[in-house]
Parts: C-alpha cells; sequence; structure tokens
C-alpha cells in the first residue's frame, strides 16, 4: 500500500513539473521588457492580446504596446504573429495614428529580448521636448 502512493505521489510530481516547464514556454511572449538606455518598454501579450494602454482605454485590448518612462506618448501594437517560440513580428503605429511600422522581436535567452525594426518609419518617442530616434536594433531585458 505505502508503495502505490509513492509512485502516485511521483506521478503527479512529475505532471507538476511537466506543466511548470510548459507554460514557460508560453510566457516568451507574455512580458513587461525595458531598455534603461532609452528608457522605453514592451509590455506585450501576443498570446491573449489583452494589453490596455494606460490613460488609454479607448484603444481597446491588444496585443502591447511599447512606452516611454514617465510619459504617456506610446507605440500600439495593432497585430501580432509569433513565428516560432523565440520569434514574433508584430505592426505598431504612434499613438497619433500618423506613423506605422512592421518589427520583429526575438528571443535571445530568458531575459534579453532583441527589438529590429523593419519596414515603415522609425519609431521616435519624446525626449527632452524632441523627438529621439530609437536605433533600428535595440535590447530589451526582461523584468
Amino acid at each position: 500500500m505505502m508503495m502505490h502512493k509513492r509512485i502516485i505521489f511521483n506521478i503527479l510530481l512529475l505532471l507538476l513539473v511537466t506543466t511548470v516547464g510548459a507554460q514557460k514556454k508560453e510566457d516568451a511572449f507574455r512580458a513587461y521588457l525595458y531598455n534603461n538606455t532609452y528608457n522605453v518598454y514592451l509590455r506585450i501579450n501576443f498570446y491573449n492580446q489583452d494589453v490596455t494602454v494606460p490613460g488609454q482605454e479607448l484603444y481597446g485590448q491588444l496585443p502591447g504596446y511599447l512606452g516611454k518612462l514617465h510619459n504617456s506618448f506610446c507605440w500600439v501594437i495593432t497585430s501580432c504573429e509569433i513565428i516560432d517560440e523565440n520569434k514574433a513580428e508584430f505592426q505598431l503605429i504612434n499613438d497619433f495614428g500618423s506613423e506605422d511600422l512592421k518589427a520583429t522581436l526575438t528571443r535571445e535567452n530568458d531575459s534579453i529580448y532583441i527589438l529590429k525594426q523593419g519596414a515603415g518609419n522609425t519609431i521616435k518617442v519624446p525626449h527632452q521636448g524632441k523627438w529621439q530616434k530609437l536605433p533600428k536594433t535595440l535590447e530589451f531585458k526582461r523584468k
């Protein structure tokens, strides 16, 4: 009887560990990512696409957005496609709707992501009363 309990316990433990590992893969594109150099961040959920931009709820639920710390300006992610467990493509528009672009987000490891701007406008964010262009390739860290 004791042996049966031990076997059942081990099976349940194995199922729990397997489930936890599977959830981590799904969390690759559900994250808060930041870049300290430019004080920008990405808040994304490419799975449920249920992110709301604070103060701009008019947009509804989205795959995510790129924001600037201490500023309400943002680039809204309008659509996304997960290519594989480490790469996603998406489209952004600025919050005025006047500029747009395509981009890719690649997970290098559990904490480093690379944003590459593709076709379209260059991402610009407010900085000291002027517009600052972000580099075409930008590293983000997971928080």
